[in-house]
């Protein structure tokens, strides 16, 4: 399965005042793995624009409530375990290749609303930055570390609110 190509993704790390980042449980998995928000880049879309779009199906969150801090420098990929290629995404990926956006959220936690069209998370909350590696799927745990490592200088709680 390694000649499938990664599906072109956005990975969204929305960060409050408090300097803690949004993370969803998923709606399709039983598992205690919490994840940020992220989805396919449509043809023709580019990666910002996929990025504010996955954000608000995924939590309700209007463009007005978020304003960009940061993109990661590069792309950065995960390959899905050997038992899942075939079985997702019409078994066309074998993982994923994402831009990742850090966003700050302006708004209030009553903007937040999972409960979207198509909802993907069952639950929602705000998380300490250090302890998402150990909250995600083990096979994206290096993603998250990566997405960490890029985002860290621009981490720290907005003191001016």
């Amino acid at each position: 399965m390694s000649d499938l190509p990664y599906r072109p993704c956005a990975g969204i790390m929305l960060v409050n005042r408090a300097g803690q980042v949004f993370v969803g449980q998923r709606i399709d998995s039983t598992l205690e793995a919490w994840q940020m928000p992220q989805g396919g880049i449509d043809p023709g879309e580019d990666a910002y624009a996929a990025a504010v779009r996955e954000l608000g199906e995924e939590t309700g969150v209007a463009p007005e409530h978020i304003t960009l801090i940061a993109e990661a420098p590069d792309e950065l990929f995960y390959d899905l375990p050997e038992d899942m290629i075939g079985k997702v995404w019409k078994g066309k990926w074998r993982g994923q290749r994402q831009r990742w956006f850090l966003f700050r959220f302006l708004g209030e936690d009553s903007d937040i609303d999972i409960a979207t069209e198509h909802q993907e998370f069952r639950a929602w909350r705000w998380s300490d930055p250090d302890d998402l590696p150990a909250m995600i799927v083990p096979f994206k745990r290096a993603l998250y570390e990566a997405v960490l490592a890029a985002f860290r200088p621009h981490l720290a709680a907005d003191e001016t609110t």
